[in-house]
């Protein structure tokens, strides 16, 4: 979960729009925040949130100390692409 006694300066924040039963989904995590999508949709998205902060967390780093070209690497990774 989130801990707001952090002085966080970076987030992930996933939002999807393909939802269609109305269903309320958010998920909050170390580094990210995700809301709505289908379950299908929602499901990719935690799981690459999940996988993206793993190997964050194996380069020692933090999300807010990652360049541009960093984060884009490490989301490729994530994501499977």
């Amino acid at each position: 979960m989130i801990d707001n006694t952090k002085n966080n300066s970076a987030l992930l924040l996933g939002v999807g729009l393909d939802n269609q039963d109305e269903h309320r989904r958010i998920t909050k995590g170390d580094n990210f925040y995700l809301v709505g999508g289908s379950a299908e949709t929602h499901d990719r998205m935690t799981e690459t949130a999940i996988k993206f902060n793993e190997k964050l967390s194996k380069r020692g780093k933090s999300l807010h100390e990652l360049s541009k070209d960093e984060f884009v690497d490490l989301m490729h990774e994530a994501s499977g692409k």
